[in-house]
């Protein structure tokens, strides 16, 4: 693979299923280089023949859901130039209808009321004069913001304290009467909603989000000054459950609103922990909800676990949790109710299966080399599609009948046939203490010597997997070895494992990456043990500057996005002010034992350090200073910033700044470690 292949992804969104089990919609976004952007639009997609053909033809339709009763399909439309807003069509086809024009956008999934006559969905409500609510008023020209929380910003949203998220509820357009007078060609349309009635039913009001040639208003639900998302139907259709947000906490609340009007909030007991997911089967009510200690600030190494309660029409009663969080890595982006249990997601080894919990069970409904992102379930449960990737495809859909699923679709074909594949190999290393360390290398074709590259992954709480990647692949089509795995710190191998690094980041995590590089140096003669490179993002951008501070064995080093100084990371990073203290402690000595810019005077290696503008969760301070830091002391560096992107730009950045770091990255290692012999 090389960096121009960006261009041949294709990704499917999480499907939603017609409730007959014989057709669904889902989302299909492919990288337009040219275009520098990503286009996405809604594909039909027939079971079991797995016949894909295009549904919507927008630049960017995504999220659609299919209505209970199977008559509309609601989704998310970004029009050229726009904000994302929320259109609906009816599932037999025809135009799709926007209803919404909320000045910021909407964010996240709609939801069908149950009746299928109610839309909720969540959009910001940025104060007046802010964020374009008046042309007048540009963005150099707003108030000063005060702040008074710790909690004001975040990564890839920006600020947030003056716009916060609510739920809104909208009714599905009633259908035109065919003998109703039409409105003239060209009649005028108001689409700022003037002389609409307000959420306080005064006329004149602006209603928020509006849209005048929509026929419907929005209803917003919520007004606490706090952000809300999540929004779940109460299986009456008369209220709906909502996290809020509580400032300066991890754990939100999770209050009751009707779904009729702005309602106040009725706070709901369900326990102390952070709640991440509510689904309602009839009077069953699911809870995902993570233990974070008796602070609520405990959030290291914590997976959710399973509970199960009663809905009465008002309160939550008689949960019981039904998993152990400390082995079952619980959690992601399914959760949907299947004949008297759950379908959800489960991390195990650097995998993400779909489990299905009943009768006290978890049983493994799809496993293997895979990380499931999106499914949904036919009404009778007999059909289970889902969106995962695999070793071989960056996201495809797979069909659950019985007890074989089948993959129904092959969106990398082109990707494989014009990048190719290689395959990363299974290892299992023993660490300095005896403890197992579990990872992966991909070799380059040819006889080598290879050159290697031990990539490490950030998080730390998080977990690499052996499906396709595009870091791998690139560097191992250029001719280099990688190694990559899964330290203590990571996720998907029990609590403890995610656990063991607190109070010590820079040592148990630096034996075990070490230890794995050492046994997959010695498990293949055609990788070179002299010639190695060592590079990593975010935490991984932490490890690869701490371990130039431990050792010089490595040729040279790329720190991306990298954790560098604790100290000014608490009031810089939107996470600063709780993850450096929960992770490395309060005392001053401690914390400096663990900073790597506490010892950057014994870095000598060569090393490039790569960093967005516009990067919130490690500030681009923290790598402007390893970059100074190391040239000051005659070390050879190099820095690669790019302008208006955030910390996710290795992963979805603009296309020409993701395809500029892969050639930047490939120079840095042509000059520090050029491959010798050509790759075949």
């Amino acid at each position: 693979m090389r960096p121009e292949h960006l261009s041949l992804y294709t990704r499917p969104g999480t499907p939603t299923l017609h409730p007959d089990g014989t057709w669904a919609v889902v989302a299909l976004t492919r990288t337009d280089v040219e275009d520098d952007s990503y286009r996405s639009a809604l594909w039909r997609h027939d079971l079991p023949s797995g016949a894909l053909r295009p549904f919507t033809h927008g630049a960017k339709d995504s999220e659609p859901v299919i209505s209970p009763d199977g008559q509309w399909l609601a989704f998310v439309r970004a029009p050229e130039g726009g904000k994302p807003q929320l259109a609906v069509m009816a599932t037999g086809g025809g135009e799709p209808r926007l209803l919404t024009d909320h000045p910021t956008g909407i964010s996240g999934r709609p939801v069908f009321s149950p009746d299928s006559q109610r839309i909720a969905y969540t959009a910001r409500v940025p104060e007046a004069g802010r964020y374009g609510t008046d042309e007048k008023v540009g963005p150099g020209a707003e108030p000063p913001r005060h702040i008074t929380t710790f909690t004001y910003r975040n990564d890839g949203i920006g600020f947030y304290g003056d716009r916060p998220q609510h739920v809104f509820v909208i009714d599905v357009p009633a259908v035109p009467d065919p003998t109703a007078d039409l409105p003239s060609v060209g009649q005028a349309s108001d689409s700022k909603g003037s002389g609409a009635k307000g959420t306080d039913g005064a006329a004149g009001a602006a209603v928020p989000g509006r849209l005048a040639t929509a026929g419907v208003e929005p209803v917003q639900v919520t007004s606490a000054a706090q952000d809300h998302r999540s929004p779940v139907w109460t299986p009456d259709g008369a209220g709906l459950l909502v996290l809020r947000g509580v400032a300066d906490a991890l754990v939100p609340e999770l209050v009751h609103h009707d779904a009729a009007d702005t309602s106040a909030a009725r706070v709901l007991d369900v326990g102390p922990g952070n709640v991440g997911a509510v689904l309602f089967d009839d009077d069953a009510v699911w809870l995902l909800r993570a233990d974070l200690g008796d602070d609520d600030m405990d959030f290291i190494g914590r997976s959710a676990a399973l509970y199960r309660g009663r809905w009465d029409g008002a309160t939550i009663t008689d949960l019981e949790g039904l998993t152990d969080p400390v082995t079952e890595s619980l959690g992601g982006t399914v959760f949907l109710a299947v004949d008297g249990g759950v379908l959800l997601t489960r991390e195990r080894r650097g995998t993400t299966e779909l489990v299905r919990w009943a009768d006290g069970e978890l049983t493994p409904v799809f496993e293997g080399a895979a990380e499931v992102t999106g499914a949904d379930i036919s009404d009778d449960g007999a059909q289970i599609l889902l969106a995962a990737t695999a070793v071989d495809s960056v996201g495809d859909l797979w069909l659950v009948e019985g007890e074989s699923p089948g993959r129904v679709s092959d969106l990398s074909a082109r990707l494989r046939t014009e990048a190719g594949v290689l395959e990363p190999v299974e290892l299992e290393a023993t660490s300095d203490d005896g403890y197992p360390v579990h990872g992966w290398v991909v070799t380059p074709s040819g006889p080598g010597p290879h050159p290697v590259l031990l990539l490490i992954h950030g998080g730390p709480h998080a977990q690499y997997t052996p499906t396709f990647f595009d870091e791998v692949q690139v560097y191992a089509a250029a001719g280099y070895a990688v190694v990559f795995c899964n330290p203590r710190g990571s996720s998907g191998y029990g609590q403890e494992h995610g656990r063991a690094i607190t109070g010590a980041f820079g040592d148990r995590d630096t034996a075990d990456v070490l230890a794995f590089l050492d046994a997959a140096l010695a498990a293949d003669p055609t990788l070179d043990a002299d010639r190695v490179g060592v590079l990593g993002g975010s935490y991984g951008g932490y490890l690869t500057a701490w371990l130039t501070t431990r050792t010089d064995r490595f040729v040279a080093a790329i720190v991306e996005r990298g954790f560098l100084d604790p100290v000014s990371f608490e009031g810089s990073s939107d996470i600063g002010w709780f993850f450096g203290r929960r992770y490395l402690g309060d005392d001053p000595t401690a914390v400096a034992a663990q900073s790597p810019m506490a010892h950057l005077d014994k870095v000598r290696t060569p090393t490039l350090v790569i960093h967005s503008e516009q990067d919130w969760r490690c500030p681009v301070e923290q790598g402007q200073r390893w970059y100074v830091g190391l040239k000051r002391r005659g070390v050879e560096t190099e820095f690669l910033l790019f302008p208006g992107e955030g910390h996710e730009l290795s992963r979805s950045g603009q296309p020409k700044h993701r395809i500029a770091r892969f050639e930047h990255i490939l120079a840095w290692w042509a000059k520090h470690l050029p491959v010798e012999a050509p790759v075949g």
